[in-house]
């Protein structure tokens, strides 16, 4: 059974793996994982046969992602993997019934930054789709992380991150004229720095 789930679902997102518990997004079939990385979130989908695509900055990602598509070519061939930057990505407006954004947006430079990157992947989701963030925040290490400028800190685990907080993501929603189909929820990794789930729909 554990070797079963592993083959189906990698190493996905364990809150990720929560909304596909939940049935969120049963209704959903074309999949962006803006900054995936080497697609640890994107087996499942490719399994499912789920339209998924995938921009990573790195051609290393890419290549490791094309490799783990390519027997679901049907449904994802190789072109729906490319390089690129998740603050202009390369598609059409409302083409994706769900966006992934895992671990990316802490890596900002800067507000502008972040909000670029927020506005491209919001851009590519059709209404009523959604857009699934993890991102680092101070939410319960704020007075153990130390400002470095632009929206940045330092972690007590010694990275430099751009930090959001619940105020902001509530801010950034209204913004967005979305709404959470889930309340905002965060682990604090024993105060070494704290991960925020943040669940929108458009």
């Amino acid at each position: 059974m554990k070797e079963e789930l592993r083959q189906q679902f990698g190493n996905i997102d364990i809150y990720l793996f929560d909304q596909l518990l939940k049935g969120t997004y049963d209704d959903c079939r074309s999949v962006l994982d803006a900054g995936c990385g080497q697609g640890r979130n994107v087996a499942y989908f490719l399994q499912s046969g789920y339209q998924v695509y995938g921009v990573d900055s790195s051609a290393d990602n890419i290549a490791w992602v094309k490799q783990l598509a390519a027997p679901f070519s049907d449904s994802s061939p190789q072109e729906n993997f490319s390089i690129g930057l998740v603050e202009n990505l390369p598609f059409d407006d409302e083409k994706f019934d769900l966006v992934i954004s895992s671990a990316v947006l802490h890596f900002a430079n800067d507000d502008r930054h972040f909000g670029e990157m927020l506005n491209s992947m919001w851009r590519v989701i059709r209404p009523g789709g959604y857009l699934f963030c993890r991102l680092a925040s101070d939410i319960g290490i704020g007075n153990l992380v130390r400002p470095i400028g632009n929206g940045r800190y330092l972690l007590p685990d010694g990275s430099e991150r751009f930090l959001v907080n619940q105020e902001m993501l509530l801010s950034f929603t209204r913004a967005l004229g979305a709404s959470l189909h889930e309340p905002i929820k965060t682990t604090n990794v024993q105060n070494l720095r704290s991960m925020t789930t943040w669940c929108l729909r458009k």
